[in-house]
């Protein structure tokens, strides 16, 4: 897993245009998190990636204009779900957690 950090101005279609790099691959989008960051806005991506993939990313979104800095770091498989990764449905709990429930 790969985890992208691209800081871009906040122009109409930035960040569509950072995201559209990513779909057109065919990746899958396993977690994304975009933020103000300052005068600059910030979107975290969490991805997938071979070395060729990223190699292509780094190239399309350093053509966009409006994309400030681009950064990258691997993850160890013990971090790859960030803190910000999206929790699983409150159904998703379990046997224990419907057993609760039918007794509510």
């Amino acid at each position: 897993m790969q985890l992208f950090h691209i800081r871009y101005r906040n122009a109409q279609g930035a960040l569509m245009r950072i995201l559209n790099a990513v779909s057109r691959r065919g990746l899958d989008l396993t977690s994304v998190h975009a933020e103000y960051a300052g005068q600059d806005h910030a979107v975290t991506l969490l991805l997938q990636v071979n070395h060729k993939q990223t190699g292509q990313l780094y190239r399309e979104w350093h053509a966009i204009v409006d994309v400030i800095e681009v950064r990258s770091s691997a993850l160890a498989r013990e971090q790859e779900h960030p803190a910000w990764a999206p929790h699983p449905p409150a159904s998703a709990g379990g046997p224990e957690q419907s057993a609760r429930a039918a007794l509510a």
